[in-house]
C-alpha cells in the first residue's frame, strides 16, 4: 500500500466513518464493486471531464482498486443533459454533472450549482456544507431516486464569446445565446433567446450562426472549444455563475447498498475532486487568457446598465419562482440570508486584500 493511498484511506474512510480499524484490515474486507459514471462534459475538456476521472482515481487508490468507477463521455451512454435521468432509472450508478441542467424538473436545483448574482466558489461550498444547502438539494433529488455530493467548482465564470459588442440592454434583444441554468431565464426577460446546449454541441451552432453568443466556463475550456475562431468579443464577468458547483449524483439505491466504509470514501473522494478542479482552473485560466488575447480575443466588461438591468430581472424572476415553488423559496431565502451574513465580512477582509494585491501586483 502506497503512503499516498494509505493517507487517503486513513483520512477519508476512517475519519469520516468514525472507525478505529486499521486501514489494511478494512481494505481486505472490501467487496469488489464496478460502477459506471456518465459525465455531462466531453473528453476534450480535461479539467471538467478530468474531475470525474480524478474522482474515479481516488476511489480506486483508496480501496486497493476494489471500487472501480468507469467514466463515460456524453453520447457513450446518454446525452450530456440526460445524466440525472440515467441515474434515476439506474442505467448508470452515478453521474458528474451540474444539477442546474435539471431546473426543468425543479427550479430550486439551480441553487445546487449556483444562481445569477449568487455566491462565489468558497461561499457556495460553505453554504452547501454548513448552511443547509446539501440538505435542501438532496431532499429534492430524493424524488428522482438520487443523492448528490459536491464534486468540482469552476470559480467565477466568464461572460462568454459574442459576435457583436454588448453596450446597452437594447443590444441583448433577439440575441441567440447559449447559456444554461437560471441565467437564461433572467436574460430572457431582457430579450435574449436562451439556448441550452450540451458543451460538445456549442461550437458547431456558433459556427453555423444559429447562435450569436455562447458562454461555457472560462478561458481554459473556451480556448479548447474554439469559440474565438467564430466570435471575438470576450465578456466578463459571468454574473450568472459566480462559483458554479458540480456534483457527483448517485442512484439512491446504489448508495444505500454501499458498505459504510465505501460511503465514507466516496464522500471524501468527491470532496478531494472538488478541490482538485478549482485549483486546476486557477492554475490554467490565466495562461489561457493570455494566449487568447494574443490570438485576437477582445476583452470587454458588461456595462453597468447591463449589469443593473440583469440584477433587476434576476430579482423579478426569483420573486416569481418563489411564489410558485416552496422549494425554490426555501433555497432562495437560505442563500440570501447567508449572502447577507458573509458579504460584509468578505468586503472588510477578503475583498480588501485581493483589491490591494491586484492594484500593487507590479510591486508585490
Amino acid at each position: 500500500m502506497t503512503l499516498k493511498r494509505r493517507s487517503f484511506l486513513t483520512g477519508a474512510s476512517l475519519a469520516a466513518a468514525g472507525s478505529t480499524v486499521a486501514a489494511p484490515a478494512i481494505a481486505q474486507s472490501m467487496p469488489e464493486i464496478r460502477w459506471r459514471l456518465t459525465s455531462s462534459f466531453p473528453k476534450s475538456l480535461d479539467t471538467i471531464f478530468g474531475t470525474a476521472q480524478t474522482f474515479a482515481k481516488y476511489m480506486a487508490e483508496a480501496t486497493d482498486n476494489k471500487f472501480q468507477v468507469q467514466v463515460f463521455a456524453p453520447g457513450e451512454i446518454v446525452g450530456g443533459l440526460q445524466a440525472l435521468d440515467a441515474v434515476q432509472s439506474g442505467a448508470v450508478e452515478c453521474a458528474h454533472t451540474p444539477v442546474y441542467f435539471y431546473i426543468g424538473k425543479e427550479p430550486a436545483l439551480g441553487f445546487g450549482t449556483g444562481v445569477p448574482f449568487g455566491l462565489n466558489a468558497r461561499q457556495q461550498h460553505s453554504w452547501w456544507h454548513f448552511v443547509g444547502g446539501k440538505e435542501i438539494i438532496n431532499d429534492i433529488l430524493a424524488r428522482y431516486n438520487a443523492i448528490s455530493f459536491a464534486c468540482g467548482n469552476s470559480g467565477t465564470q466568464m461572460g462568454g464569446f459574442f459576435r457583436k459588442e454588448i453596450n446597452t440592454v437594447e443590444d441583448l434583444k433577439g440575441l441567440k445565446f447559449r447559456i444554461g441554468g437560471l441565467g437564461g431565464q433572467v436574460l430572457a426577460k431582457l430579450g435574449v433567446v436562451p439556448q441550452q446546449l450540451a458543451p460538445g454541441d456549442v461550437y458547431p451552432a456558433l459556427e453555423r450562426g444559429t447562435l450569436d453568443a455562447a458562454e461555457f466556463v472560462g478561458p481554459y475550456d473556451d480556448e479548447k472549444l474554439g469559440f474565438l475562431k467564430v466570435a471575438k468579443y470576450y465578456y466578463a464577468p459571468g454574473w450568472w455563475e459566480g462559483g458554479a458547483m458540480l456534483h457527483l449524483v448517485v442512484n439512491q439505491q446504489k448508495w444505500n447498498e454501499l458498505p459504510k466504509q465505501y460511503q465514507a470514501i466516496l464522500s471524501q473522494a468527491s470532496e478531494a475532486a472538488n478541490s482538485w478542479m478549482l485549483a486546476k482552473y486557477d492554475a490554467v485560466n490565466g495562461q489561457a487568457l493570455r494566449r487568447m488575447i494574443g490570438g485576437g480575443a477582445e476583452l470587454r466588461s458588461f456595462t453597468p446598465p447591463v449589469m443593473e438591468a440583469s440584477l433587476k430581472a434576476a430579482n423579478e424572476l426569483y420573486a416569481e419562482l418563489s411564489a410558485k415553488s416552496p422549494d425554490f423559496k426555501k433555497a432562495y431565502d437560505s442563500m440570501v440570508a447567508y449572502r447577507g451574513d458573509v458579504l460584509p465580512w468578505w468586503q472588510l477582509n477578503e475583498y480588501a486584500y485581493d483589491t490591494f494585491m491586484i492594484r500593487t501586483r507590479g510591486r508585490a
